[in-house]
């Protein structure tokens, strides 16, 4: 069995040469992971990217487009037998198609893989004719990637910092009392076991429907195949005893097994061969929801760029694993401003990032934070309001259907008008009151050769790919 063991890993490492010798010198491969947070749109993010790749008529920011560079694009089989496809056809269908729709959430892993093919420019266009470059696209939900964090936390460590988290939280005071109740020390009870689980359950469904972003363990909101088995049947309790048989320890030993059967496989299959990422972040919707839900936000991102092992990569990163080198910390829904706020909506981004992306840029990797809107929904208009005029966003409301113009209120000019408040545990804004509208897909008739409608998609494509085109 030994022997065995060692001639897979030695198999499995003269493969990952081989796939990276073909990469480097043959056919190029982008491996582009998209994840976010509830709503922040990565199943439109992703297919507009591939329409308006096909058909790059709105891309002039993405250089090998606008040159030309670019000769063609086409969709082939994803490359990963066990993965499931993005579902790109009915995606588009539902985003610009007749009565357009938003299309479901993103609920498990799945990849699409798009091939360019790429005049090279300078000298090398004269010496050799064009090369293909692969684009394979992982869509994965943000939820999962916040359970890293949990691999370097020990049970009593996750228990202690989620209830301290939770304690200001109104959906958490059900679940509160409800642990707060139990002795964990008693014998496990299968019952009760169940009962605290899905009492937690429900305050982390509860608590993304309020706007907060770090509701971990991630599995708990899309369960999939997993839901009721013992490795989601756990929660968090306060500190105190766990003797043999205790209910306190069977928790622990299923939270380790949460880590063990569920974080670290996702690791190793899919996250740790990322080599280019894209966290969108709905922040409009944490600045609507109030200070509590911006600190968490913050949080929330921090710990996803923990996870991240940003740096360069190198020839042998297809053997002892790639690191990421380019980040893009995209705020969505830009297209509910009106563009002379964008600017503002990006310096928010910039400063509630600033601590883990300075960690990452001092590791190697190079981030970007943008303000943008995948498939553009509203159009700008200005209107006088009691002799003062408001620059305004007007599109289709998603609750009633009707058309509406909007005035959202203006950002702050210095963004620590909102984190500092945030940082401070305010409960509320006390100067401003901001307000999101959501809005349904706009009708659109796409000419030949141009793509979905969007906002500053090409410079978010230029930024992840431009280098490798």
């Amino acid at each position: 069995m030994v022997i065995g063991a060692i001639s897979d890993r030695l198999g499995r490492g003269v493969e990952s040469m081989g796939a990276a010798v073909s990469e480097t010198f043959f056919e190029p491969v982008i491996r582009l992971g998209v994840t976010g947070l509830s709503r922040a749109g990565k199943t439109v993010f992703i297919t507009s990217l591939v329409a308006n790749l096909l058909d790059r008529g709105r891309m002039p920011g993405l250089q090998a487009a606008s040159s030309g560079r670019i000769e063609a694009a086409f969709l082939q089989p994803q490359p990963d037998d066990t993965i499931a496809r993005f579902e790109y056809e009915t995606h588009l269908a539902a985003m610009t198609g007749q009565g357009p729709h938003w299309p479901c959430s993103t609920r498990a892993v799945s990849q699409l893989r798009l091939s360019l093919r790429v005049r090279p420019r300078g000298l090398l266009a004269g010496l050799s004719g064009p090369r293909i470059v692969h684009l394979d696209i992982v869509d994965y939900p943000g939820e999962w990637l916040l359970d890293l964090a949990l691999l370097d936390q020990s049970y009593e460590a996750w228990s202690a910092d989620t209830l301290l988290r939770a304690e200001p939280r109104e959906a958490a005071r059900a679940f509160l009392a409800q642990a707060g109740g139990i002795d964990g020390a008693v014998a496990h009870d299968e019952g009760t076991a169940q009962a605290l689980a899905q009492g937690f359950t429900a305050y982390l469904n509860a608590a993304r429907e309020q706007g907060f972003s770090d509701c971990t363990p991630g599995r708990f909101l899309l369960p999939g195949e997993m839901e009721g088995s013992p490795v989601l049947t756990f929660a968090p309790l306060p500190p105190g005893a766990a003797p043999r048989g205790s209910l306190r320890r069977e928790m622990a030993r299923r939270y380790e097994a949460y880590k063990a059967r569920v974080v670290k496989p996702f690791f190793r299959d899919h996250f740790a061969r990322i080599d280019r990422q894209v966290v969108l972040v709905d922040a409009l919707g944490a600045i609507h929801s109030g200070p509590q839900a911006v600190e968490d936000l913050r949080h929330a991102m921090a710990g996803i760029l923990a996870a991240f092992r940003p740096g360069r990569n190198s020839f042998l990163s297809a053997i002892i694993g790639k690191r990421v080198e380019k980040i893009l910390f995209a705020a969505t829904k830009a297209d509910h401003l009106h563009h002379t706020q964008h600017g503002r909506l990006t310096a928010i981004m910039e400063a509630l990032l600033r601590d883990a992306r300075d960690r990452a840029d001092f590791a190697g990797a190079e981030t970007q934070a943008m303000a943008i809107a995948a498939l553009r929904a509203t159009v700008e208009e200005s209107r006088s309001h009691n002799g003062t005029m408001l620059e305004c966003v007007r599109g289709t409301l998603l609750k009633s259907g009707k058309q509406a113009a909007f005035h959202p209120g203006e950002l702050p000019e210095t963004p620590g008008q909102l984190l500092d408040p945030a940082r401070r545990g305010a409960v509320r804004w006390l100067d401003a009151d901001y307000e999101v509208m959501r809005f349904a897909p706009a009708e659109v008739t796409l000419k030949p050769g141009e793509g979905p409608p969007h906002i500053r998609l090409d410079r978010a494509a230029e930024f992840l790919l431009g280098d490798k085109l």
